[in-house]
């Protein structure tokens, strides 16, 4: 790889530590946490801190800076779905108490572009600060690759027992997906985490994201409380943005599909062989 590129990729590893979580870094844990000499990782945050990706708020220490704000405007502006899907997001995790997420489809990546401030009273689950997640083995990500007719990403890692790992497999969950209108994983991930995760569609009936909750598989048994409050959620934002199901011929089922989860299997939409 070109030095430009590595020079790139570094920059970009080391501002994607930055998040809700973590909202400033010290030189020494950055260092540590790269696994990189400090010399390098100092060089990378003066030339970030330059630009006003960074901003330098004492000694050794690092917060993102405002241009990256400037930046994020313009992105949000171009989508303008965004504002009334996170703010439902944030209405699920008050009302499930769960971490709630956006999630959107880039290829075939999946990528999480939003997760709930509130909702996290539960203990942690997987993937909690991951931007991009395992397609095969995540809710949203079964959900966007399967309205968009995708096959199953290659590789396909195999994170537990539970998660799916043959074509033949992946077609028959897809199928369920967008039979069901809805998404479901359980342990497929992790041991012990669960998801959930819906469309949000547009006028023309495209799927704009995935709005899902991460749980403690236990709670799987709360199923169908979950999917009518994500569905009643995510069918508001559909509706504000014009989609009608019934004009939007051929577009597959809306989140409403999802009233009849007793339809798929406990563990997942089908067992794994």
């Amino acid at each position: 790889m070109p030095r430009t590129l590595r020079t790139v990729d570094s920059a970009v590893a080391l501002l994607e530590l930055f998040d809700a979580d973590h909202t400033e870094w010290r030189l020494s844990d950055l260092a540590r946490h790269l696994g990189q000499p400090t010399s390098t990782v100092h060089e990378a945050l003066g030339t970030l801190a330059a630009s006003g990706l960074l901003t330098r708020v004492g000694r050794g220490r690092y917060q993102l800076g405002w241009r990256l704000l400037k930046l994020s405007s313009a992105l949000y502006g171009s989508l303008p779905w965004y504002a009334p899907a996170h703010a439902a997001m944030e209405r699920v995790a008050r009302a499930t108490h769960l971490l709630a997420f956006l999630c959107v489809q880039d290829g075939s990546r999946v990528l999480c572009i939003a997760r709930s401030v509130q909702g996290r009273d539960g203990p942690p689950v997987a993937g909690e600060l991951d931007f991009e997640l395992p397609g095969h083995a995540t809710a949203s990500g079964k959900l966007l690759l399967a309205l968009s007719r995708q096959p199953l990403p290659s590789p396909a890692l195999p994170f537990t027992p539970q998660t799916v790992q043959t074509p033949a497999t992946w077609a028959a969950q897809a199928a369920v997906i967008r039979a069901a209108g809805y998404a479901q994983t359980a342990d497929e991930w992790a041991p012990g985490t669960a998801s959930l995760a819906v469309p949000v569609r547009g006028a023309d009936g495209a799927v704009l994201c995935a709005l899902g909750v991460s749980l403690p598989t236990s709670r799987l048994q709360g199923r169908e409380t979950l999917l009518r409050t994500l569905c009643a959620a995510a069918e508001e934002v559909s509706w504000a943005l014009g989609f009608r199901p019934r004009l939007a011929a051929g577009s597959g089922p809306g989140p409403g599909a999802a009233a009849g989860p007793a339809e798929t299997p406990e563990r997942g939409h089908t067992p794994d062989p």
